[in-house]
């Protein structure tokens, strides 16, 4: 029987305030204007979800907010991109994450206040929504403190009907580069940390190796290395792509889209890297998501495959 849900994200979901500008503060009650501010979809789980649906994706996400101004806004604003909400848990004992982005042109500083992000657990689930997906990915997952343990079963109870699995790590707040995860990776099928996650992970110094020695355990590893691509790695097998790889969640939504179709994986890394890139057309990390279409577009040239 065909799956209702191409993708079931894990993660985290809170709004954030990206201001641009002259944004290094000044203390002693200094007060400083910038250039622009703007309240977006935030979270990793959130930005990638929002991503695959955009990009046509059958899409459901769970997550917890709690029952506040922050948490109501952004349930309506996942709706609204047609992402299936079912799973997002209102936890009235706990207030809804923030994170306020302070963007230059060329780097950026993350604040983060974690929220209802550590809350959720396996019990959490909808095994509904489990059983209807084709694919399971969770996002952030050192900010994951309650799922974490969890996930070992979970992936295998993923695998036993039939998805596949994939998880994204981001930053690690706690610098340990752990928390479990090696014992997470045997069991999953596409493993998408950025350059410098790779690295730490792996306790290796250069990006090969490291790919290398996390696609020891990991089935796929794919390695977002910004303005120098990508890299992927299956078995002892390298893969690289040139093009810059642009936002992290947003290729994570292109790479797994043309993934999930069988593509090469050579089609795979570009398409991640076309929805990277173009999702930068817009300050914060959904409004500049491409469609299906556009970020096929930005392929031209490319063997056409089926993503």
């Amino acid at each position: 029987m065909a799956s209702r849900l191409d993708l079931l994200v894990v993660g985290d979901v809170n709004p954030d305030i990206v201001l641009r500008g002259d944004v290094e503060p000044s203390f002693g009650q200094a007060e400083q204007l910038v250039e622009e501010a703007h309240l977006t979809i935030g979270g990793s789980g959130a930005i990638m979800a929002c991503g695959a649906a955009r990009l046509g994706l059958r899409v459901a996400l769970c997550a917890i907010v709690g029952d506040d101004l922050f948490g109501r806004w952004i349930r309506e604003q996942l709706a609204a991109r047609g992402i299936d909400v079912q799973g997002l848990i209102v936890d009235p004992e706990q207030r809804t994450g923030l994170t306020v982005v302070l963007s230059k042109r060329q780097d950026r500083a993350i604040l983060t206040h974690p929220g209802t992000i550590a809350e959720l657990r396996s019990a959490n689930l909808d095994r509904r929504l489990l059983s209807e997906t084709r694919h399971l990915h969770v996002s952030s997952y050192f900010l994951q403190r309650g799922l974490a343990p969890d996930l070992p079963p979970l992936f295998d109870e993923a695998h036993s009907v039939g998805a596949t699995t994939s998880v994204d790590p981001n930053w690690d707040p706690s610098k340990t580069w752990d928390g479990g995860l090696t014992g997470i990776l045997t069991r999953t099928d596409v493993f998408l940390p950025n350059a410098t996650e790779a690295v730490r992970i792996a306790r290796q110094e250069d990006i090969d190796r490291a790919a290398l020695t996390l696609a020891r355990s990991a089935h796929l590893v794919v390695a977002k290395l910004g303005p120098q691509g990508a890299i992927a790695a299956q078995g002892t097998r390298l893969v690289r792509l040139e093009d810059t790889t642009g936002a992290g969640d947003s290729f994570d939504a292109g790479f797994l889209a043309s993934w999930l179709e069988g593509d090469p994986l050579e089609r795979s890394l570009a398409l991640g890297a076309a929805c990277g890139a173009l999702s930068t057309r817009a300050l914060g990390g959904v409004d500049g998501q491409p469609t299906m279409e556009e970020a096929r577009g930005a392929l031209a040239g490319l063997p056409a495959g089926s993503g």
